[in-house]
């Protein structure tokens, strides 16, 4: 990995050029400023000032900013737990709700990501008092999807059934052309429609069920060079259960945590085959809360009904033992099961499913009804 002034040692902020806009934070009557001033909606904070702004104890809007990247780099807010961030997010292509690209000064990208400019995140969010051996919280409250379209695509060398750049698969057929299909969606019946021309069908309406496709922390060193990889640390991992319901639980590798987020998904198949979902924009809501002294090796997700462990890596088997390991650990630490007799029940009533095939590392959830918990 190349060391530049982009890159830094974990747990410190990135430092940027004078004069290089950032959001700023609209904080509630709860805020706790550190400084005298604090920062309005139409503020344009300097990285001097942001070192200083506001630390946040509720609710904010996290205005615009987005990275290809996941690292420790200068905040685009800074919260306590318990704070509930609001943020537009763009598409994968950089797109927002009305069509426009992302403006270049809210851009930044590095000689890497300028090769694949995809799946900008909104971020990062530095969380107070976050350290190593704690564990992140991420509530995803509401995805309210704001564009009435969403588009998918295939394209050479990329998705399940294709070679890859990569070099990871590598088939003699010729590359697939590219191609894009143009989705309507219907926001009040919360379903998508897609003409097929060339089909006997015409034409399929499919339920939307938006979910967050990226989502992560900084990693345990330096920083992921494209947002469309996954780890320990979470990412591109395009997981249809990261949906509002859930709370997710990262690792906290560095100071802070560093949390970014981004390409919502309208509507997904397992295992994203393609190598696109429906891909749109929307507002997203979500609450953070630190566990403190609460390490984790892979994030986990949970709601009503279910724990799940999740995995990022290849290949698929060995992603598939990582979830399944993980889900075994937790009933162990937490809820008194034997190793041995938790093994067995995952067997009988455990559900896996498949998050992508497709990205730099393969993504599965193991699951577990919360039925079988001891009250």
């Amino acid at each position: 990995m190349k060391n530049d002034d982009n890159l830094l040692s974990p747990g410190y902020p990135l430092g940027e050029p004078a004069g290089d806009p950032l959001v700023a934070s609209i904080p509630t009557q709860s805020s706790v400023p550190t400084q005298p001033s604090v920062p309005t909606q139409s503020s344009v904070l300097s990285p001097q000032s942001l070192e200083t702004s506001s630390v946040l104890s509720s609710s904010s809007v996290l205005i615009a900013r987005y990275w290809y990247t996941f690292g420790p780099h200068q905040p685009a807010l800074r919260v306590r737990s318990g704070a509930t961030v609001v943020a537009q997010t763009r598409d994968a292509r950089g797109w927002d709700e009305r069509g426009e690209p992302i403006p270049p000064e809210l851009k930044h990208t590095s000689e890497v990501t300028r090769l694949y400019e995809g799946n900008p995140v909104v971020g990062p969010i530095y969380v107070e008092d976050a350290e190593p051996g704690d564990a992140l919280a991420v509530r995803i409250r509401e995805i309210r999807l704001n564009r009435p379209t969403a588009w998918s695509s295939h394209a050479p060398r990329f998705g399940s059934l294709t070679g890859e750049y990569t070099g990871h698969r590598m088939l003699l057929n010729d590359p697939l052309p590219r191609r894009q299909f143009d989705w309507e969606l219907d926001l009040d019946r919360m379903v998508g429609r897609l003409p097929l021309p060339n089909s006997r069908i015409g034409q399929v309406e499919i339920p939307l069920h938006p979910f967050i496709g990226s989502i992560g922390v900084a990693p345990s060193r330096g920083r992921i060079e494209m947002t469309l990889s996954s780890g320990d640390f979470g990412g591109n991992m395009d997981c249809v259960d990261t949906r509002a319901g859930v709370t997710i639980y990262f690792p906290v590798w560095v100071r802070g945590a560093y949390l970014a987020f981004g390409d919502v998904h309208a509507a997904q198949g397992d295992g994203e085959l393609c190598g696109s979902a429906l891909e749109t924009t929307a507002e997203v809501t979500l609450t953070l809360e630190l566990h403190k002294n609460k390490p984790l090796e892979w994030p986990r997700l949970e709601d009503d009904t279910h724990l799940m462990t999740i995995a990022n890596t290849r290949g698929l088997e060995d992603c598939l033992r990582i979830a399944q390991v993980s889900l075994v650990d937790w009933l162990v630490g937490e809820h008194g099961y034997d190793k041995w007799e938790a093994w067995q029940v995952i067997s009988q009533v455990g559900t896996t499913r498949i998050g992508n095939v497709v990205d730099p590392n393969y993504t599965v959830v193991a699951k577990f009804p919360k039925a079988y918990l001891p009250i």
